[in-house]
């Protein structure tokens, strides 16, 4: 049967997590773990390894941006419309520490190496990642996300992210909905359809 995913059920659904972890706004890593487990994988799957392009995997993913999303989704510097319908609510009810759990369990999960692409696209988006387009003015990947799309500080992990998911959000970059990282923006406003097929498909090889 299709799961569903309709933004009332995820918003009751995290009501009832928060409940059945006894969240008070002062959660450890273990009310983390059991958020995550009751709350976050109906989207994100079981220890973040999401199956749907729809949402991304949060796997082995950079602490510092994940806390730093939330806190987008919270306050709303994140306006595209997947984060207005499935995170702006469950985002409200969570306070820094319980965020701060949350981040530090997804970052201590280990991420498998993602599935394999065109070999064309794989190498277009290889030397995209690691060099740029310098004559566009477009710094290689590498730079903010490491040198194996690992991610670092508030740049997040897109090894083995999924290629639709990726090449969604360059799309809201692009809109100004996701107008938290401008140095995205004005990455993705350079970037042509083919170019950031290219690199979405690298990474999710990774």
């Amino acid at each position: 049967m299709k799961r569903s995913h309709q933004p009332g059920r995820i918003w009751l659904g995290g009501l009832a997590a928060l409940v059945a972890i006894g969240w008070s706004g002062a959660a450890g890593a273990q009310d983390g773990e059991k958020l995550a487990a009751q709350l976050c994988s109906s989207c994100h799957g079981v220890h973040g390894k999401s199956e749907s392009p729809m949402f991304p995997r949060l796997d082995a993913q950079v602490p510092n941006y994940l806390e730093a999303q939330l806190k987008g989704f919270r306050n709303h510097a994140r306006g595209e419309t997947d984060a207005q319908s499935f995170m702006w609510g469950i985002a409200s009810q969570l306070d820094d520490k319980t965020i701060t759990s949350l981040a530090d369990y997804y970052a201590h999960q280990t991420a498998p190496a993602g599935a394999s692409g065109d070999p064309a696209l794989l190498a277009r988006g290889k030397e995209i990642f690691e060099h740029g387009l310098p004559s566009e003015g477009v710094p290689a990947c590498a730079s903010c996300h490491g040198q194996h799309a690992e991610g670092q500080d508030t740049f997040p992990r897109l090894a083995g992210q999924h290629e639709a998911y990726l090449e969604r959000q360059i799309t809201h970059f692009r809109s100004g909905a996701r107008g938290n990282a401008p140095v995205m923006s004005a990455v993705a406003h350079t970037l042509n359809d083919e170019q950031a097929k290219a690199v979405a498909t690298f990474l999710q090889a990774q």
